[in-house]
C-alpha cells in the first residue's frame, strides 16, 4: 500500500447507535493519520463498513454494500467490521473484493491494519476469540448529526437466549466515571454540541472496568453475602428482595450469581483500601453515579438515555430524570415480551411486575415523559395466546412507542433449542399487528401535548427545504428550513 496520506476513506453503519459512534471515531482516527474523508458514495481508496449482527440479513447488506464497491472502484480497499465482522469472519473474508477484516479487539487498530494491507493478497482476518477482548475504547460521533452518541459502556454478561451480543461483543465493561466526564468537557469544549445520547450495549451496567473485573472504585459496599452459600440460595435470596425478578432456577443465572457475588467482594475490599489511604467520598462508580456527575458539567444542554434494562433502571434514577434539567423525560426500557413464561425462556432478568412498576413511577413524577419499548414477536414457544398477553399488556401500559422485531434465528444460541418454532408468517403477521398499534400510541401521545409549549433541538441540512428537531419528550417536529435554527433548543408550540 501507498504511504498513508494522500488517501481518501469512506464509511457506511449498520444497526444502532453504538455503531455510530464507533464509526465517527474510526473516522478521526484516519483523518488524524492523513485521510481525506468522503462520502459513501463517492470514490474512495478505503470503504470501512461497520456491521450490525441484530437483524437476520446481515450477511445479505455486507455483501450488497462489497458488491456495490466493487463496481465502482474494483482497486479500493474493502474493510469490514464490526458484531457481524467479529461472529463471522470466515464467511466474511470469503466476500469477493473484501481485504481485510477486524474483529472487536482489533478495530480500533485500523491505521496500523491499513499500512501493512497490499491490493492482491487474500482477505487479512485480524480477530481473536471474544473471550479475549477485554479493554475499553471510548467512542463518541460528532459532525455527522445535531446530537452526540456517546459510548460509555461495551459488552453484556447477560447471555439472553435470543441475542449474539455477548457473542460479538464480549464481557460487560466500561470506563470510570472520571475518564467519562474528561470525555464530555472535551465534547463540551467545541461549543457545538447541546445534546448527548449516553449509549452502550447494557447501559445501566456501567461500572465495570474494562478488565471484566468490576471497576466501582467509589462502590459503597453491596449487600452481604454469606461465604459458602450456594448459587440458587443465593438466587432465591436476591429474589425475595425483588419478587419480579427470575430467579436462577428460571433462567439458569447461577453462574451470574457466582459473579455478582466475587464482585460484590471485589467492591467492597476496594471501599475498604481507599478509605485506608484518606480518600474523599464521592458518587459510585455506576450509572446513576455517573448521571450525577455529567448533571454538573456546564457546556452542554441536555442528555438523553438511549436504553436501559428495565431491573437496572432503578427508582432513584427516575426521580433523578424528573427533578434534572438536563436529563431528558425520556426512556427506552426493552420489555421483549409481556408474557412471563416468554420472559423467562429469553433468559431476561425481570417479570411483568417490575416493567409496570417502572412505568407508573416515570408516569406519576413526569405524566409528559416519552416511553420507547422493544418488543419480539414471533419467539419459539410463543403461542398465540402468549402473544395476545404481550398485545393486551402493551395496550394497556401508558408507553410512547414500540420497537418491533421479528425474531430470527442465531448461530450458537440458546433460543435454537426451545419448541415449537413459529412459522415466518406468524412472526410477520405479529410484527404487523404491534407495529399498527405502536402508531395508534405515538399518536395518542403526540395528540396529548397538542398546545403545548416544548424546547426543541432543531438540525437540518442546506440540501433540504425542510429541518427537524425533537421534543424534550422526544416528539417530532419538522419545519421549513432556517439556518439561525440550525442546533438551536428552540421554544415551540406544538
Amino acid at each position: 500500500m501507498e504511504p498513508i496520506r494522500n488517501k481518501t476513506v469512506a464509511f457506511h453503519t449498520l444497526g444502532c447507535k453504538l455503531n455510530y459512534s464507533e464509526t465517527s471515531t474510526l473516522s478521526r482516527l484516519l483523518e488524524s493519520e492523513g485521510f481525506e474523508k468522503k462520502e459513501f458514495d463517492e470514490l474512495a481508496d478505503v470503504y470501512v463498513i461497520n456491521t450490525c449482527s441484530v437483524t437476520d440479513n446481515a450477511d445479505k447488506e455486507c455483501r450488497h454494500l462489497v458488491r456495490r464497491i466493487q463496481r465502482k472502484a474494483p482497486e479500493s480497499f474493502v474493510v469490514i467490521t464490526g458484531c457481524y465482522a467479529q461472529l463471522k469472519p470466515a464467511a466474511i473474508a470469503a466476500i469477493p473484493g473484501v481485504d481485510l477484516v477486524l474483529g472487536a479487539a482489533e478495530k480500533f487498530n485500523i491505521v496500523q491494519h491499513l499500512k501493512e494491507l497490499s491490493k492482491g493478497d487474500p482477505a487479512r482476518i485480524c480477530s481473536c476469540d471474544i473471550e479475549e477482548v477485554s479493554g475499553f475504547n471510548p467512542s463518541f460521533s460528532l459532525n455527522d448529526r445535531t446530537r452526540t452518541f456517546l459510548k460509555v459502556q461495551d459488552g453484556c454478561d447477560y447471555n439472553c437466549s435470543f441475542c449474539t451480543i455477548p457473542m460479538a461483543r464480549g464481557k460487560s465493561r466500561s470506563d470510570t466515571i472520571s475518564r467519562t466526564v474528561a470525555t464530555v468537557r472535551q465534547i463540551a469544549a467545541r461549543g457545538n454540541v447541546k445534546e448527548i445520547v449516553l449509549t452502550g450495549v447494557n447501559l445501566g451496567d456501567f461500572g465495570k472496568g474494562p478488565d471484566g473485573m468490576g471497576a466501582r472504585t467509589g462502590a459503597a459496599p453491596g449487600p452481604q453475602i454469606v461465604a459458602g452459600r450456594n448459587a440458587a440460595s443465593a438466587a432465591h435470596t436476591f429474589a425475595s428482595i425483588d419478587p419480579t425478578m427470575h430467579t436462577a432456577g428460571e433462567v439458569d443465572a447461577g453462574m451470574d450469581i457466582a459473579e455478582g457475588m466475587k464482585r460484590t467482594q471485589e467492591s467492597q475490599a476496594e471501599g475498604v483500601r481507599l478509605a485506608n489511604i484518606g480518600m474523599t467520598e464521592r458518587d459510585p462508580e455506576d450509572f446513576f453515579g455517573l448521571m450525577r456527575e455529567l448533571d454538573k458539567i456546564e457546556g452542554i444542554d441536555r442528555y438523553r438515555i438511549s436504553s436501559i434494562e428495565p431491573n437496572l433502571l432503578s427508582p432513584e434514577m427516575i426521580e433523578w430524570v424528573a427533578n434534572s434539567n438536563k436529563f431528558m423525560p425520556h426512556f427506552h426500557i426493552p420489555l421483549q415480551s409481556g408474557s412471563d413464561r416468554i420472559l423467562g425462556l429469553m433468559r431476561r432478568r425481570y417479570k411483568r411486575e417490575l416493567y409496570v412498576s417502572r412505568v407508573q413511577l416515570i408516569k406519576r413524577l413526569m405524566p409528559h415523559c416519552a416511553i420507547g419499548v422493544d418488543v419480539i414477536v414471533g419467539f419459539p414457544g410463543e403461542t398465540e395466546e402468549h402473544f395476545k398477553e404481550t398485545f393486551e399488556f402493551l395496550h394497556e401500559l401508558d408507553i410512547s412507542y414500540l420497537h418491533v422485531f421479528t425474531y430470527s434465528e442465531r448461530d450458537h444460541t440458546r433460543a435454537l433449542e426451545i419448541k415449537p418454532v413459529i412459522p415466518i408468517s406468524v412472526r410477520n403477521e405479529r410484527n404487523k399487528i404491534l407495529r399498527n398499534l405502536s402508531y395508534q400510541k405515538l399518536q395518542y401521545f403526540t395528540r396529548q401535548h397538542e398546545g403545548q409549549t416544548r424546547k426543541v433541538l432543531l438540525e437540518g441540512h442546506v440540501t433540504t427545504p425542510m429541518m427537524e428537531g425533537y421534543t424534550d419528550n422526544y416528539i417530532k417536529v419538522t419545519t421549513p428550513y432556517r439556518p439561525e435554527w440550525v442546533n438551536q433548543v428552540i421554544d415551540w408550540k406544538l
